[in-house]
């Protein structure tokens, strides 16, 4: 079959409302290579980047309880840095750039579904505080 494994996507045909960043970039742990003594973090095998998450709440109210907060991968040399927090705002929007999305089975529960993991090239503050496109 022809379809790819990971699927190139913009970041408004995902997150139509935006996301929030709840949460700080952080590397992400190479968990089997890894011990509790000598920590090995992830690094992307096609890229050669080291992999960083952020943690984001979906801006759709619609969204289900289970999508509404997702951790992003960002692939970059460097940790990435979260804009700058809005004065009087909780969370920090963000938007991501050179985005994938691959889709899995998540079996966490009582019967399997649908998930999907999202990775980027770049976080950065939003171009513009619009309303979504009608679809």
């Amino acid at each position: 079959m022809g379809m790819p494994r990971k699927i190139k996507i913009e970041f408004g045909e995902v997150f139509p409302y935006g996301v929030f960043a709840v949460s700080e970039v952080t590397q992400v742990r190479d968990f089997e290579r890894s011990t509790r003594e000598r920590p090995v973090y992830a690094i992307d095998e096609e890229t050669g980047l080291s992999v960083w998450s952020v943690d984001v709440m979906d801006g759709d109210r619609d969204a289900r309880k289970a999508d509404r907060q997702v951790s992003i991968k960002i692939l970059a040399k460097q940790q990435p840095v979260l804009p700058p927090q809005p004065q009087g705002m909780p969370f920090t929007p963000v938007e991501f750039e050179g985005m994938t999305a691959t889709p899995y089975i998540a079996e966490n529960g009582n019967r399997p579904r649908l998930a999907w993991s999202f990775k980027a090239m770049a976080v950065r503050a939003p171009k513009s505080a619009q309303a979504p496109k009608a679809a």
